[in-house]
């Protein structure tokens, strides 16, 4: 008689045990991810011509929060310029990467990014309408910049879950209908700009490489408002991610999780989160595909917090990258895009041939 063994049920790993080891590990981890971010911040607003130290920039601060006042030159260099680029960056690099989690669990690829449903190549192509309607500028009108660029990004959004649903939103066609999406939209900003003049050509280039320059205090304010109300819902959803993305749609059917519905929902989140920091940023590539790896590579696979530490190293790698591009060629900036790229794509070729060497 020959005995058949079932395998045994699928685990979901997102209930640590709270007096554990490895919880209190975890924690730690996050925790010190928050106190090197905030490092970053302080030391990216010290960097520039002025001269201010650290010491000014926690002063300046302090005495704003405070409203004691203090230097007028240094309230208006740090507060005004520096601190909205630096929350900016945070606060993008922060929605990029958790995003990038997002799409990496429910699509249960580990090379897919908030772009691959084709949101970025939607939303230059919608900055560059408003470039051309604008004449070139991309400093006289910047609201009209961002609501075409996140106008595309979520008309492309409705297309892809619009088709996708008489599938069921399956991973497979999620992704193969991005592709397709992605070619069409780099497509038709191509031919805007073969038809259009040198400056205008100049001025959507200078968009699609993606900066906090200019950032300003409306930005930061928009993104803040959609996070605080779009992450602790991600974070509600980490134990039905966390079905999904080990246990695969039947698994996480038979757990009670209801797929389809969970997946819409992300998707919708994640896709308005990228849509409304890249209107803001550019194209900002990198952060949402490698900031997900480096933090899994730490902290583990559990998105209860893997998703608070990808937030976190998607803002750290922002940060860096944008203190890098105003170092490097100083007092030129280079865009935070170049340097995302140019940092983030030795990092994610480190960790393919890891991984791969891991499976061998």
């Amino acid at each position: 008689m020959t005995t058949t063994i079932s395998p045994p049920p699928a685990v979901d790993p997102s209930r640590p045990r709270r007096g554990g080891r490895r919880y209190a590990v975890q924690v730690t981890t996050v925790a010190v991810g928050a106190v090197l971010t905030v490092l970053a911040a302080l030391v990216s607003i010290q960097v520039g011509t002025s001269g201010a130290t650290f010491g000014d920039v926690v002063g300046t601060i302090w005495g704003r929060l405070t409203l004691t006042g203090g230097d007028e030159q240094l309230q208006t260099i740090i507060w005004e310029l520096r601190v909205p680029r630096v929350t900016l960056a945070i606060l993008g690099g922060a929605a990029l990467a958790v995003a990038g989690t997002i799409f990496q669990g429910l699509l249960r690829n580990p090379l897919v990014s908030p772009y691959t449903l084709g949101i970025a190549p939607a939303a230059a192509f919608g900055a560059s309408v408003s470039i051309i309607i604008l004449g070139g500028s991309t400093s006289s009108n910047g609201f009209t910049l961002v609501l075409g660029a996140l106008i595309a990004a979520l008309l492309n959004t409705a297309i892809v879950l619009a088709l996708a649903s008489s599938k069921q939103l399956d991973a497979t066609t999620l992704i193969l209908l991005g592709i397709a999406l992605t070619q069409l939209f780099n497509a038709l900003t191509a031919g805007l700009q073969y038809f259009t003049d040198d400056e205008v050509l100049a001025a959507i280039v200078r968009w699609t490489w993606g900066s906090v320059n200019g950032a300003a205090w409306y930005q930061v304010a928009v993104l803040l408002l959609l996070m605080a109300f779009a992450y602790p819902y991600i974070q509600y959803r980490s134990g039905a991610l966390n079905a999904i993305a080990f246990a695969g749609d039947d698994g996480a059917r038979s757990l009670g999780v209801p797929v389809t519905r969970v997946r819409l929902h992300l998707i919708v989140v994640a896709a308005v989160l990228t849509a409304v920091t890249i209107s803001f940023t550019g194209i900002i590539g990198f952060v949402g595909l490698v900031g997900p790896h480096i933090a899994r590579l730490i902290i583990g696979g559990n998105h209860r917090f893997l998703l608070p530490f990808s937030a976190l190293i998607g803002a750290l790698l922002l940060v860096v990258a944008d203190t890098v591009g105003r170092l490097l060629l100083s007092p030129a900036v280079i865009p935070v895009g170049i340097i995302d790229a140019i940092i983030g794509a030795p990092i994610f070729i480190y960790l393919v041939l890891t991984r791969r060497k891991a499976l061998a």
